[in-house]
């Protein structure tokens, strides 16, 4: 699906990803408490992640900006927003270097491995992004460090939630996606 990032397929499998995305946050998502932000547990991370890994690092990206930058921007998050669409780019950088170490060789241990370390990355950028929203409502830094900290539970479940569900759905897609291929070649 890599090969024509500007076709009209790969456009629309990147707006039906984005779509995707943005549904699989709005329909289900569980609030958690916490000192800096309103945290909730969703399934857009891993979507975002599978999005990626199927249409490569930019349309997947692309995707995952539109998907969860858009719920941010048209939910109650606008301002934090571009928080969300910074991640994206890290989560996105990540995966298509290690997924392009692997020779993007989807063996079931290469996608566990990259569920795994979408869901490792994203526990990194959201206590980074933590730290800045609590700078942005006027916390000292030491207090932001500490605050994000303790917000990080709803970001490890969602992260665990990323590493196991990512493979499973990138298998569970990867037969429907080659015969969609198929029919449009």
């Amino acid at each position: 699906m890599r090969k024509n990032i500007n076709s009209l397929q790969s456009l629309i499998f990147t707006g039906l990803f984005a779509a995707i995305i943005y549904i699989g946050i709005w329909v289900l998502r569980i609030p958690v408490p916490a000192m800096v932000g309103r945290p909730f547990i969703h399934f857009g991370n891993t979507l975002t992640a599978v999005a990626i890994l199927y249409l490569g690092y930019r349309n997947g990206m692309i995707a995952g900006i539109i998907g969860l930058g858009g719920f941010d921007l048209l939910n109650g998050y606008a301002v934090t927003s571009w928080l969300t669409i910074l991640e994206v780019v890290v989560v996105a950088s990540v995966l298509t270097a290690v997924y392009k170490g692997m020779n993007y060789k989807d063996t079931k241990k290469n996608i566990i491995i990259l569920g795994i370390i979408a869901g490792v990355t994203k526990i990194f950028t959201t206590y980074c992004v933590s730290i800045v929203e609590a700078l942005m409502v006027g916390t000292s830094l030491q207090v932001a460090y500490i605050g994000a900290f303790v917000s990080l539970p709803a970001t490890v479940i969602n992260s665990i939630s990323t590493a196991i569900c990512t493979p499973i759905l990138y298998f569970a897609l990867k037969d429907a996606i080659k015969a969609i291929m198929k029919k449009t070649n």
